[in-house]
């Protein structure tokens, strides 16, 4: 027996990039180099030895990417301008060459009748600015306001919302604490004071954007993962209690006015020294929407033991694929923060992509996925949990970090050789269910 779901009028159905997983042209129109060009040159730092040089070369084919987004059905796109071209030096002077990209970008978006969404920041740091103290540097808080004040004074209230950061925490964890992101350092001192000075980024530019764009709405989007202890054990409790505070918490709780979680905080020995007087406040001021972003949950046992059963539905990277967790998240995210409005600004799968039909991937896999998730979605709205849209991840197969170009979330194929872009079964059904404002589940 099948049931059919109908989203709300107006829900917003789209796709979303990022500038250093899909531009290319790294040396284009002034750009300076990010902390991921120089990432990338590190042998051993890529899985696969790639970059972003060229990536889908979404450069120079973004007008025919719009068409094939228009071609779909989609309402909206989310992308992520890069740093580097607007602001070469990271302060100081403005290349307009490079914002003439995103002001085009704009401009053939809204010709389609796409509502833009940009994000100000998606992980690719200049490197002068790194080379400088990066996140861990206060500086870099006051320049990347500069930066969004550049951005917003030539685009305007043109754009929906402009979202400030992409998943800080994954900035600081990743990149400051662990090393496996640019721009590759490993410290937890670094990791806290980066954690800081991106929300500080995020409350200093949030004012530049209500200056310049008034009619555009501000927003933050932060990825959410569950976290669960592996048993019952008290030591389990504990450090999923605190990966909690550290992944789901940290960032949202200070831009909601409550602050870092303190035991957290005395837990993992950060005294909180780089919080000066009125940072909170400045972090803390109020913001229209809360980009989201889910994949998977995840299992804390102290003495980190815990692997997931063999029988666990899981992506190609490795993690559960587990809807009911989204949907707890997103009641969870609503009840705690009582944020205006939500949406869904990364949701996808990296599957193997190996069975094709007259040239085309047949992705089944993710179908499943996104229609259990949109299930998810849906259920939360019943609940008055105030869902906008959701963005699928991604709409291109892309440069996926530090595991190159292995993983494949797209719904669209690019052919590794020579860039053709190939919907893929998803995108056909993600365009019918656009279209429809519904899925149909079982």
């Amino acid at each position: 027996m099948t049931t059919t779901l109908t989203f709300p009028d107006g829900f917003i159905w789209g796709s979303a990039t990022s500038s250093y997983q899909i531009e290319g042209a790294v040396d284009a129109d002034g750009r300076s180099p990010s902390i991921w060009d120089t990432f990338c040159a590190v042998p051993g730092r890529i899985k696969d030895g790639s970059n972003g040089d060229v990536a889908c070369d979404h450069y120079n084919r973004y007008r025919d990417d719009v068409a094939l987004m228009k071609e779909l059905g989609f309402d909206a796109y989310r992308f992520s301008i890069a740093w580097p071209r607007v602001i070469p030096g990271g302060v100081g002077p403005v290349n307009a060459a490079g914002l003439d990209f995103y002001d085009r970008l704009v401009d053939e978006l809204l010709s389609a009748g796409i509502r833009p969404f940009p994000t100000l920041y998606h992980w690719d740091l200049p490197q002068v600015l790194e080379d400088r103290g990066g996140w861990v540097s206060r500086d870099t808080s006051f320049a990347f306001a500069d930066y969004a004040e550049a951005v917003v004074g030539r685009l305007g209230d043109r754009v929906d919302s402009y979202a400030t950061l992409n998943e800080p925490f994954v900035s600081a964890d990743h990149g400051y604490v662990t090393g496996e992101h640019a721009p590759g350092r490993t410290s937890r001192a670094a990791g806290f004071a980066a954690s800081h000075h991106l929300l500080l980024a995020h409350g200093l530019a949030g004012e530049r954007i209500r200056a310049g764009a008034p009619d555009s709405r501000l927003a933050i989007v932060l990825n959410f993962t569950p976290i669960e202890p592996a048993t019952d054990a008290a030591a389990d409790i504990e450090i999923a209690h605190h990966r909690n505070h550290l992944e789901n918490h940290w960032y949202a709780d200070p831009i909601t006015g409550r602050g870092y979680p303190a035991d957290t905080a005395q837990y993992f020995e950060w005294d909180q020294h780089e919080v000066l007087d009125g940072d909170l406040e400045i972090i803390s001021a109020p913001i229209d929407l809360l980009g989201i972003n889910y994949y998977t949950r995840e299992f804390a046992s102290a003495d980190n033991s815990f692997t997931l059963p063999e029988a666990t539905r899981r992506n190609t990277m490795g993690w559960e694929i587990h809807p009911p967790s989204f949907g707890k998240l997103l009641r969870w995210i609503n009840d705690r923060y009582h944020i205006p409005a939500f949406l869904i600004t990364e949701n996808g799968c990296p599957m193997p992509d190996d069975l094709r039909h007259e040239g085309r991937i047949l992705d089944d896999d993710r179908i499943e996925f996104v229609r259990d998730h949109l299930e998810q979605v849906h259920g939360a709205i019943q609940e008055d949990v105030p869902i906008e849209g959701y963005l699928v991840w991604s709409m291109l197969d892309n440069f996926e970090w530090a595991w190159g170009y292995g993983p494949t979330f797209g719904i669209v194929e690019v052919n590794s050789h020579t860039l053709e872009r190939i919907p893929k079964k998803s995108a056909l059904w993600f365009s019918d269910v656009a279209a429809n404002n519904r899925i149909t589940v079982e």
